[in-house]
């Protein structure tokens, strides 16, 4: 949950100021990616976080709020019961999004005008079921596309190779234009890689330095990555298979590096929450 600031001035000009930010680990992609239905067990932690979130709420005295779902409800059997269980319990509508709204909400978040306009971006997001790509020019997108590649997906051996080759036909046939392709991630394993290499906030991390990251990342077991790195118990497993999704990325866009503004999702839904707003008001 992602608790944001909006501030406007007398000349208009708004600015997003992140308040909180609060992850809670259920994993209900561990259910839906393996079983096909979220499980009882996880529909009361999911219950008891989103009756937590509106406690939180309260005390902030949050005025707009949106809760979605993305991948790992979409492709739960039963997220219509889930739906309608969190609605009875907590009072909160959530809304399952599709990848491609998914990728268009995350384009909201403006994370290319965060860096510069004159470089073409691939940005990816990924996520525990699915992987958003959006190609970026000028701070706008100009295409993109969401795939059924996650890190919960890769741990359970869920992704099979045509998914692979979808991708690397995606992004080959849009990087045919373009002389050079900058990568600019998001998501939690990005953002921790980022930290982990001491690379200055605002700059790129080299592919070198990421592909170093990864090699003693893989090279150790999940107990010594959470004791070395200081990686929770949630991060240590799935940073490997995230980090491979971006390795791809390196290989087939030839890029050099990748920057990590660490925004994402839940940006782009503060964004969106505005936007919806100000139409609103203009009516």
């Amino acid at each position: 949950m992602l608790i944001s600031n909006v501030i406007s001035t007398r000349k208009r000009e708004v600015f997003f100021q992140k308040n909180s930010l609060i992850r809670v680990p259920i994993r209900l992609g561990e259910d839906s990616f393996t079983s096909g239905h979220i499980s009882d067990i996880n529909l009361k932690r999911l219950i008891k976080a989103i009756s937590a979130f509106k406690l939180i709420m309260k005390v902030h005295n949050i005025l707009f709020y949106k809760a979605f779902a993305t991948s790992a409800l979409r492709e739960a059997s039963n997220k219509k019961y889930v739906l309608k269980k969190v609605l009875e319990k907590c009072k909160v509508k959530i809304e399952i999004i599709d990848g491609e709204k998914e990728a268009m909400i995350i384009s909201k978040s403006n994370v290319s005008t965060i860096i510069s306009t004159d470089k073409i971006f691939l940005s990816i997001d990924v996520g525990g079921g699915s992987t958003e790509f959006s190609f970026l020019k000028k701070g706008k997108t100009i295409s993109s596309k969401s795939f059924k590649l996650g890190t919960i997906r890769l741990l359970n051996n869920t992704v099979s190779v045509q998914v692979w080759r979808e991708v690397k036909k995606w992004i080959l046939e849009n990087i045919k234009n373009y002389n050079k392709i900058t990568l600019l991630g998001s998501g939690g394993n990005i953002n921790k890689i980022f930290s982990l290499s001491n690379t200055k906030e605002g700059k790129p991390l080299s592919r070198i330095k990421f592909n170093k990251i990864f090699k003693q990342l893989e090279s150790i077991s999940y107990y010594a990555r959470m004791i070395n790195y200081s990686l929770n118990p949630d991060r240590a497993d799935v940073i490997v298979p995230a980090s491979k999704i971006f390795l791809k990325a390196f290989e087939w866009t030839s890029a050099s590096e990748i920057y990590v503004p660490r925004v994402g999702l839940s940006d782009g839904i503060i964004k969106d929450i505005f936007e919806d707003l100000n139409k609103e008001i203009k009516k």
